[in-house]
């Protein structure tokens, strides 16, 4: 079969493939994390299929695709499936770049070839980390480099925008598939438009470490509300001496004025892990747990197409420092078809570029849903290990089982801990997937736990009451990091 393919520069970026001959049944570009089916048209000696480059989910508008290889496959008149060999020349739009070589379509971000370079991002660096006009009434916000527009920021984002809406609101995003909240503005990493962003908002707003070379302009402020309460050692405290490291935590710790903490205990980790002993943290709660105690989770499950009543489960395990992708000690599909639940896989930030979508019946991956909080709000049962959503999770008093099956090696070679969890676990620890099936068969928090679990919230939860966004951000405005206008 003949085909040739180009890339139209349409209101969205389309792959347009043309052939002879009878009209194929399907035709689609499959990715990691999205695929598309084309659109076919031609009933004769000729037919045409157009991909627009661009997937909606989760109920929400369309937006282009993520970034990464995607393979266009066909499925023929008679049935039979293969692959696709045709190329079609780069196309660089307001959105994306993409490029079909050999039947693989390579999407990236919208970023000028010009600016690729080292040498070109240093040369956007000194533009506008020397720029002399003022700074500007607005924020900048990153949540996990740039992957997502969910956690703290986001919280932090939709109280500024109700009680100070002249605030302007830009998000880091890695490429334009991220999804920022409503009247924010996407600033693609390493952009022009990113890096004057970065360096004329007058408050930073971040959950993880600032990258490239981040130099505070004078007036700047920044407030680190990093990701959760720490189980796991971090920064200064991860085991092993590596100066380099040791270097790396100091100077980030530097850039930050303000650090939030979810609870005193997480105050006492983070000074200690990051050195910062003598600027303020703000143990005010999580804004992100805010919607735990103040959300119903309606609108999330219809997103997600589960109907009312049905017993949904999160599976929420941490990244590993040995592996790029989500662990897979767990059949999300028999762990559905044994609980009789729908099973959430969400996966750590860091995999959500490298990995790709768990499938199975009553599996949903939502590794790339906007925001963990609202899936929490969801599930009934939260099943994780040494991630930091244990500490989130309990504000909702529902039960949390953990499926810790490389426990020792993770506690002895690849982290440690700062406490005994298996001492203070709100809930069962278990290490094969019969016994997190039995563990599961209890839809509240099992009695032998109820004291653990009463003593864990208070400790970790005191905080997280459903405030701590209007907190924060009451804090940000009486300071004077931005006008209220």
């Amino acid at each position: 079969m003949t085909i040739t393919a180009r890339l139209d520069d349409d209101a969205v970026p389309t792959l347009v493939l043309s052939g002879k001959g009878a009209r194929p049944q399907r035709v689609t570009l499959t990715g990691r994390r999205a695929e598309i089916a084309a659109r076919l048209a031609g009933r004769g000696a000729t037919w045409t299929a157009r991909l627009p480059l661009e997937a909606a989910r989760w109920g929400r508008p369309a937006l282009p695709l993520p970034s990464g290889e995607y393979t266009l496959r066909i499925v023929d008149a008679d049935g039979a499936e293969g692959s696709v060999d045709a190329s079609a020349p780069a196309l660089l739009t307001a959105t994306m770049r993409a490029e079909l070589v050999s039947g693989t379509l390579d999407v990236r971000p919208p970023l000028d070839p010009a600016y690729e370079t080292g040498e070109g991002q240093s040369a956007l660096e000194r533009r506008y980390a020397t720029r002399p006009r003022g700074l500007e009434n607005a924020v900048f916000f990153e949540s996990f480099y740039g992957r997502n527009a969910g956690c703290n920021p986001r919280a932090i984002d939709r109280e500024l925008a109700r009680v100070a809406p002249n605030v302007t609101r830009y998000w880091s995003v890695v490429d334009l598939s991220v999804a920022v909240p409503d009247g924010a503005i996407p600033v693609v990493e390493g952009t022009p438009q990113w890096w004057r962003a970065r360096g004329s908002a007058r408050l930073l707003v971040v959950n993880d470490w600032l990258r490239r070379r981040y130099a505070r302009r004078s007036g700047q402020v920044v407030l680190q509300t990093w990701h959760g309460t720490p189980l796991k050692r971090l920064a200064l405290h991860r085991p092993g001496f590596d100066p380099r490291r040791m270097l790396a935590v100091l100077r980030e710790s530097r850039r930050w004025d303000v650090l939030l903490a979810q609870n005193p205990y997480g105050e006492r980790i983070l000074r200690k892990a990051y050195a910062f002993l003598r600027r303020p943290v703000w143990v005010e709660g999580y804004p992100r747990n805010d919607v735990l105690t103040t959300g119903d989770g309606a609108a999330t499950r219809a997103a997600l197409g589960i109907a009312p009543g049905e017993r949904v489960i999160l599976y929420a395990p941490t990244w590993r420092d040995d592996r790029d992708e989500i662990v897979d000690f767990l059949d999300p599909a028999r762990l559905a078809a044994d609980t009789g639940a729908v099973i959430l896989v969400r996966g750590h930030s860091r995999t959500i570029l490298p990995g790709s979508d768990a499938h199975g019946e009553r599996v949903i991956d939502v590794t790339a849903y906007p925001d963990i909080a609202e899936l929490l709000v969801v599930a009934d049962a939260l099943v994780t290990d040494y991630s930091s959503a244990m500490f989130d999770y309990t504000a909702t008093g529902k039960p949390i089982v953990f499926f810790t099956p490389d426990l020792e090696h993770y506690r002895e070679q690849l982290r440690g801990f700062y406490f005994d969890l298996a001492a203070y676990a709100p809930g069962p620890m278990v290490s094969t997937q019969d016994a997190l099936t039995e563990a599961l068969a209890a839809e509240t928090v099992p009695a032998e736990y109820a004291e653990r679990y009463a003593t864990w919230r208070q400790r970790f939860n005191a905080r997280d009451d459903g405030h701590a966004s209007e907190r924060v951000v009451a804090r940000i405005l009486d300071q004077g990091f931005v006008e209220r206008g």
